[in-house]
């Protein structure tokens, strides 16, 4: 998976432009996502809420997102998209699903083409899972 999305980032220029990976990850979570605070942003991304607020500072300070009080409890601050973010990560998109569309017809054969819906399923559900890390559990007792 980490060759295929280094390829994908090469073929479309992603990081080549004036974007970092994490800023396109940030702003394309904001733009897909709900209204979010920059600490449920950063729990998304796996992030340091700190780290989150400077990736964000730098989407804000080339107006691609804004933060606004949140309607409902004022003392949180939501990040939304603005419309030139928005068209900064459907951009990306584009670039992104026209390189995969053009590489799954010229290598796959038709019955791979066939089973990718089954293993995009199959890649969600493990992105999803509640499972904690082995690593973040600690090794298992011993028998």
């Amino acid at each position: 998976m980490d060759r295929l999305r280094g390829r994908i980032r090469s073929e479309t220029g992603m990081g080549a432009g004036p974007w970092s990976r994490g800023q396109l990850a940030a702003l394309h979570r904001v733009v897909h996502g709900p209204p979010a605070t920059t600490s449920d942003l950063a729990a998304a991304e796996y992030m340091r809420p700190q780290s989150m607020s400077q990736t964000l500072a730098v989407l804000e300070k080339h107006g691609l997102v804004t933060r606004s009080p949140d309607p409902d409890d004022g003392r949180r601050i939501l990040i939304t998209a603005t419309a030139r973010g928005r068209e900064e990560v459907e951009r990306w998109i584009e670039a992104r699903e026209a390189w995969l569309t053009a590489a799954i017809e010229l290598t796959l054969t038709d019955g791979e083409r066939d089973g990718l819906g089954a293993l995009v399923r199959i890649l969600e559900r493990l992105a999803d899972s509640d499972a904690v890390s082995a690593v973040r559990r600690g090794p298992r007792p011993t028998a």
